[in-house]
């Protein structure tokens, strides 16, 4: 039975949290299944009108539910979005904005408690486990206050095992479920992404699976999606 909520958080920034979450959705609809995607803090976003949003992180997770980007639709999914690529402590405070975490917290458990039956909620992190989303938490802290399980995101660049593997067990220490590790190809990745998920499968004790770049969300995975 896969989880009715699920955390998508990363071993780093930039390494294919989007890309798998939105992989994970278009997987979901695909078996008929009622899912719903959200990234409530987004850095890096431009406005709605611009040309670029499309291929934001909120405008790739619109498109895989098949939503329309409307005003509406992108507050539902993103209600905190900066335009500056940064922490969101940091893009907020660049647009003299603030956010705290008790905040963001309620924004999203009420999301969860308002799912109707048989629906999936998904929750996609902002930079890595440990990155700065206000001045004083992380996204692991943020993790943690959801208290739904995790689906761990790492890509396959020099340095990505260990990275990961340090990830896995912060989860642990900290005794958040974790279902999974999606091991997201990076460009110019010296040795084949399959290489690196196999090296992380031997120490996580957990089902990996392997995301190529134009590829589909793991099959090996059957207790996601």
């Amino acid at each position: 039975m896969s989880p009715t909520a699920l955390f998508v958080v990363g071993a780093g920034t930039e390494i294919g949290k989007t890309y798998t979450t939105a992989g994970l959705v278009r997987r979901l609809r695909g078996q008929g299944r009622r899912v719903r995607a959200l990234k409530p803090l987004a850095s890096g976003v431009p406005p709605l009108d611009h040309p670029d949003f499309a291929e934001s992180d909120t405008g790739r997770l619109l498109a895989a539910q098949g939503l329309a980007v409307t005003p509406e639709t992108v507050a539902a999914c993103s209600p905190w979005r900066f335009i500056a690529p940064l922490a969101p402590d940091l893009a907020a405070a660049r647009e003299g904005r603030s956010l705290a975490l008790p905040e963001l917290v309620a924004w999203c458990g009420a999301r969860l408690a308002e799912a109707g039956d048989g629906e999936t909620v998904v929750i996609e992190g902002v930079g890595g486990l440990m990155s700065p989303i206000t001045e004083d938490a992380t996204g692991l802290d943020w993790l943690k206050s959801q208290a739904i399980p995790a689906l761990l995101v790492s890509g396959s660049y020099l340095g990505a095992i260990s990275h990961a593997l340090t990830a896995v067990e912060t989860l642990r220490a900290h005794a958040i479920p974790l279902v999974g590790i999606v091991v997201s190809e990076s460009e110019g990745a010296p040795v084949p992404v399959e290489t690196v998920a196999g090296q992380i499968a031997r120490h996580a004790c957990v089902p990996v699976g392997c995301l190529g770049r134009g590829g589909d969300f793991p099959e090996n995975l059957p207790g996601i999606a």
